[in-house]
């Protein structure tokens, strides 16, 4: 019989929770049902608020960490509602990322795991990347061991790209260890700017940043940040591409849909550069996440990449949507088998390693 794990994954768009109820009787397992919980605005507010310093901070991360595990609590339960409560070994949980700085050897994920293995009555695999930091890694990416399981082809080289808040990439080359890391920006700063100028927390389909045209030499200057030349393993987040990063290059002198056509295109090209840089001879891109419905990221990708076929993993069988919660429900299940979870070829860590931290029900 088929083992249930639930993964879920609140990340840097901070958009919500996604749940996936993954069954595993083989690698990489299969998607049984899925649910979305959409983040509050109050609770969207003050994660964003948390990714910088600010005032009576360890309350209010206290306070916070309880609010998460009540809004997984409730993911969970709409989940496997919906798909008639089959028995569950285990939840993965990453927690809201409000602090990543693995060159002073932390990472912060807020979520109170106590609190959501009482509320769901089931064991809760938390804290999945501070053992990889503890090993001198980056503590992130760390989907590209599960991209590994589900993408990977003796015959073909691939490219997943995961965009979210921030994009990451995996590069599984047949006959060589898997590579990944961060890129750069993927939504989150096209989030920030939709919202401030339409009032919607994002850019639905990429249709604004459509109606304007790329300011070239924005782009020029944007892509100048010296992150995007860094030699991999490297992970990015909040704590670098905000608000005051923006303003740095006067972007309000330009029309508002134009510095988001540009900010398409700086996601987009980043990672393309980055694919160009590290991933030579790559056949395909995939991408999963948010971004993979943004059409003009899509575009600025396949024309920044002509040589290579851009789709998405629904391709290759498993909706983009999901990706990453499953991702999480994976790792959990690796964390109970007591096998390592991180790829060191990917965050730079002294080795493999067991994930996390087990809550028992």
């Amino acid at each position: 019989m088929p083992q249930h794990f639930v993964g879920l994954m609140s990340g840097t768009s901070l958009d919500g929770v996604d749940a996936a109820l993954v069954a595993f009787d083989a690698a990489p397992g299969q998607l049984v049902a899925h649910h979305f919980v959409p983040f509050p605005e109050d609770v969207r507010a003050e994660a964003l608020a948390l990714c910088a310093p600010g005032p009576d901070e360890l309350d209010r991360a206290g306070a916070f960490a309880n609010r998460i595990a009540a809004l997984y609590a409730e993911a969970v339960d709409a989940l496997l509602a919906q798909a008639g409560r089959p028995p569950v070994v285990a939840i993965g949980a990453h927690g809201q990322t409000v602090r990543h700085r693995p060159e002073r050897g932390y990472t912060i994920q807020l979520l109170n795991a106590a609190l959501l293995a009482e509320r769901t009555g089931l064991r809760v695999v938390a804290d999945l990347r501070s053992r990889d930091i503890a090993a001198g890694g980056q503590g992130a990416p760390l989907v590209p061991a599960y991209h590994a399981a589900c993408f990977a082809r003796a015959d073909r080289h691939r490219v997943i790209a995961n965009i979210g808040g921030i994009a990451n990439v995996t590069e599984l080359a047949p006959g060589r260890a898997v590579r990944g890391f961060d890129t750069g920006p993927g939504n989150a700063l096209l989030d920030l700017w939709a919202l401030e100028h339409l009032g919607s927390r994002y850019d639905a389909g990429g249709a604004w940043a459509a109606s304007g045209r790329v300011v070239e030499t924005l782009l020029s200057a944007l892509l100048a940040e010296p992150y995007f030349a860094l030699p991999p393993p490297k992970s990015t987040g909040r704590e670098l591409f905000h608000r005051g990063w923006l303003d740095r290059f006067d972007v309000s002198r330009a029309a508002a849909q134009d510095v988001q056509a540009t900010l398409a295109a700086l996601t987009g090209r980043s990672i393309a550069l980055a694919v160009q840089r590290e991933c030579a001879g790559a056949a395909e891109l995939l991408v999963c996440g948010g971004g993979a419905h943004n059409a003009s990221v899509m575009r600025e990708l396949a024309a920044a990449l002509p040589a290579i076929r851009v789709g998405t993993t629904a391709d290759a069988g498993i909706d983009p949507d999901w990706v990453e919660a499953m991702a999480f429900a994976w790792l959990a299940r690796e964390t109970l088998a007591e096998r390592p979870g991180n790829l060191p070829s990917v965050t730079g860590a002294a080795g493999p390693r067991v994930l996390g931290a087990i809550y028992p029900p």
